[in-house]
């Protein structure tokens, strides 16, 4: 069972973990489009929360950020760059890594979650329970939508 062998910690800004998920995320959402995550200014990140998906054998699977998300209003959050190693996709890790992130944020006092899913994962966000809003638009030179869910 997943929940046997991986466990989701939040990860502190500027650790080693978070060194590993930047890597992560640059290799699997900026490399392929000719960019690098190290070329963008990370301070930002400082203030929002990391999450991992770690297996004691295999170490990081998944991760993602969230911050409160202003122009929705207080109780609103916002999930980005999430991202599952490609040896982990289509196996329930991603799910897992969602709720607890969800899970977090409702715990903390948030009502409703966005994000922008990549055109082509929309039916894994679906399938989790958001909702597309609002038409495709481009963002990083690919189709996103916007999507939300009340948590």
């Amino acid at each position: 069972m997943i929940e046997e062998m991986a466990v989701v910690r939040r990860i502190a800004f500027q650790s080693e973990s978070y060194q590993e998920a930047c890597r992560l995320r640059d290799r699997l959402l900026r490399q392929p489009l000719g960019l690098s995550l190290f070329d963008e200014d990370l301070m930002e990140e400082k203030e929002q929360w990391h999450f991992g998906l770690f297996d004691e054998a295999q170490g990081l699977m998944a991760c993602g950020v969230a911050h409160q998300f202003e122009p929705q209003g207080a109780k609103c959050a916002k999930i980005r760059q999430f991202a599952v190693s490609e040896e982990w996709q289509g196996q329930g890790r991603g799910r897992l890594l969602m709720q607890e992130m969800e899970d977090f944020l409702r715990t903390t006092g948030f009502e409703k979650v966005v994000l922008h899913a990549r055109a082509h994962v929309r039916g894994f966000y679906g399938n989790l329970g958001y909702v597309e809003e609002g038409e495709e638009f481009q963002e990083v030179g690919l189709t996103h939508v916007r999507m939300l869910k009340e948590i």
